[in-house]
């Protein structure tokens, strides 16, 4: 393993390790009296954004990108000690009723800041790349997540939408909105370009923006978005089989990018025959959200984050 690789895997288990372990404690001991949306926000901030912090480029000859890509490396855990504070705040420790929480979360607030502003710096320095646009949309995306978290601990009603509805928007943003376009772009490194790629970018940019309108506004612009959305990913899934089939790869990013579009997959076909299944055990959407979270969140978006972290490292040593 040459010099490049090992720098590359000692930064993926510096930043990942004690985050995935903080959050193994979250979700199974009782000691954590949290949301299930609070436990994948907090899975967001220790795990899944120092992952995707691993995938960006930056510039070495620009000063301003490489300071703020090294404060985004440095400032990202002390922030998702603070996520973790306001919520202890506002559920554990007798707070929720002070403005506490709410100052906790602007930490996390202005490090998805800093998120958003590399996001545009790429999107600016990028001379017209779909690819580095769409990875530049996905980071401006996690600073949105961090306006609804900080909402949602202050416990503000806005344009009419009550703070549950902010912390399932945080989340959206978060998962679904942020990484589906850094995916793409990741994608969009890699492949031969085809004709029809900037548009789904374009597509992956706008559909986060009509699923959080409709989430609030309108239930037929939600539909839309989510509709479009999801053509997207179906796109970007099939496309990525097809890649990974016909050229030989590491077989460790081969294994996680398959079992991602494979976890995608599986939500689709649960989503499909949910109808048949509720009416045949009597179940709810309540008794659904669990499984439709850890199948999208531990298996499309953390799989495919560390199959795309291993692709990094095989073109580096490829490369080399």
């Amino acid at each position: 393993m040459n010099s490049s690789l090992k720098q590359l895997m000692k930064s993926l288990l510096v930043p990942v390790f004690p985050g995935g372990i903080i959050t193994i404690l979250i979700f199974y001991l009782d000691y954590f009296q949290f949301e299930l949306v609070e436990k994948f926000l907090l899975f967001a901030a220790f795990v899944i954004v120092p992952l995707v912090i691993l995938l960006l480029n930056h510039d070495e000859k620009n000063k301003h990108q490489r300071m703020i890509y090294a404060a985004i490396r440095w400032l990202q855990f002390p922030a998702a000690l603070l996520i973790l504070a306001s919520v202890m705040s506002s559920k554990m420790w007798g707070l929720e009723s002070t403005i506490i929480p709410g100052i906790l979360s602007l930490g996390w607030l202005l490090f998805t800041l800093l998120l958003g502003i590399y996001g545009m710096t790429t999107i600016m320095i990028s001379k017209g790349k779909a690819a580095e646009i769409a990875i530049g949309a996905g980071l401006v995306y996690f600073f949105i997540g961090g306006i609804w978290f900080s909402l949602y601990q202050y416990q503000l009603n806005l344009f009419q939408a009550n703070p549950a509805t902010h912390a399932l928007s945080s989340l959206h943003f978060h998962f679904s909105s942020a990484i589906v376009p850094i995916f793409i772009g990741a994608l969009g490194r890699i492949m031969t370009k085809k004709n029809w790629y900037p548009w789904v970018v374009a597509i992956d940019i706008i559909g986060p923006i009509l699923i959080a309108i409709g989430m609030i506004f309108s239930k037929p612009i939600e539909y839309i978005g989510v509709t479009l959305f999801a053509c997207n990913i179906v796109v970007y899934t099939a496309y990525l089989l097809t890649y990974l089939r016909k050229n030989a790869l590491d077989i460790k990013a081969n294994i996680f990018l398959g079992l991602s579009c494979l976890a995608f997959y599986t939500v689709v076909v649960i989503s499909i025959f949910y109808p048949l299944l509720k009416n045949m055990y009597s179940l709810t959407i309540l008794d659904f959200i669990p499984i439709y979270g850890s199948l999208y969140a531990f298996g499309f978006v953390l799989c495919g984050l560390i199959g795309w972290v291993y692709m990094v490292g095989f073109i580096k040593e490829s490369a080399s």
